[in-house]
């Protein structure tokens, strides 16, 4: 199971290292173009490539800090620690990027006018800059399809249920990374056509909703998996199933998952066994799935499951509460 693991591992700190690079030599020269042309969108695309390489540091720190074994104080490891550091990148996109674009844009639009300076310095780097970013783009988007092909799902859904985030997190970036570009490039080629850096501002402040609406996806995953999504629902149906297939159990009172780092997921079921077994019984069968659970899904790290009465009113009322009125099936073929 730890090789298996290691595969993505590499594959993630791959697509981080190349986006990296490209955008430590993109921010360089968008920062040498934009004080040669004076332009706002130069600029604010500068920045964004100064948040983007800052990013891929934290994403490398996240990836590192994440894959430490379990000890004991962090008895289900330091999965959960990649969120965080993905989760930074959001706020750093927003913080570094977002902000820094706005304020580029309005000074641009409400500012003095200044004399536009040769912008063919601009399109230059920008041209470069589109191909570095496609090459990581490219690695990004071939590690995410990958993935998604490997659970049986469409890109989108996969993005929606991943527990990896940082390939989608260098996939977003690179992405608003290509669109930036062709914003910087109109905004510097309609001043250049106009003459009015109106459209130059307009470009920058673009480039900053952009930004925000990347950072506020990316937020919005990493704030999910750091509550503690469920498991995939095939993997939840699958295990229920198990479950009631073996001999020793009568009813599947409950089942909660718990995503607890990328593929390590957490299984606590509660389980009615029937009454002629021995207490033996019920845990020679209690070794005995966890271990056949773990053998079907690698990605399933802990077991528990818990002998119950599944016709205790407290209890029946704590999974109510959790799901509604509507409970989950709990039969086999429900």
């Amino acid at each position: 199971m730890g090789e298996e693991r290691e595969e993505p591992e590499n594959e993630s700190g791959l697509t981080v290292l190349l986006a990296f690079l490209a955008n430590l030599g993109i921010a360089i020269a968008k920062i040498v173009a934009a004080l040669v042309t004076g332009s706002a969108s130069m600029a604010a695309e500068a920045a964004h490539s100064v948040a983007d390489t800052f990013n891929e540091i934290l994403l490398m720190v996240g990836l590192r800090r994440s894959g430490r074994p379990a000890d004991r104080r962090h008895p289900f490891g330091y999965g959960k620690e990649r969120y965080i550091w993905t989760l930074l990148v959001a706020v750093a996109i927003f913080g570094m990027g977002a902000l820094f674009s706005y304020y580029q844009g309005i000074q641009t639009l409400t500012g003095p006018r200044s004399k536009e300076a040769d912008p063919l310095i601009g399109y230059i780097v920008l041209a470069v800059a589109f191909v570095l970013e496609g090459i990581s783009w490219q690695q990004a988007l071939r590690q995410t399809r990958a993935a998604a092909r490997e659970e049986r799902l469409p890109l989108l859904g996969y993005i929606r249920r991943t527990d990896e985030p940082t390939a989608i997190s260098v996939l977003l970036e690179d992405s608003a990374a290509l669109v930036g570009l062709l914003l910087a490039f109109g905004g510097l080629g309609l001043h250049q056509l106009t003459g009015s850096p109106v459209w130059d501002g307009v470009g920058s402040f673009l480039i900053g909703v952009l930004l925000t609406t990347v950072a506020l996806v990316l937020g919005r995953i990493n704030l999910n998996l750091l509550i503690g999504n469920q498991a995939d629902p095939r993997m939840v149906d699958d295990v229920r199933a198990r479950l009631y297939a073996a001999p020793e159990v009568e009813w599947v009172v409950d089942i909660i998952t718990m995503t607890v780092g990328a593929d390590r997921v957490l299984v606590c079921a509660r389980l009615d066994f029937r009454d002629a077994l021995t207490s033996a019984d019920v845990e020679r069968a209690c070794v005995r799935m966890s271990r056949e659970l773990r053998d079907a899904h690698e990605e399933i790290d802990e077991v528990f499951l818990e002998p119950v009465p599944r016709d205790d009113p407290e209890l029946r009322e704590r999974v109510i509460a959790r799901y509604g009125r509507t409970l989950p099936p709990k039969g086999p073929g429900a």
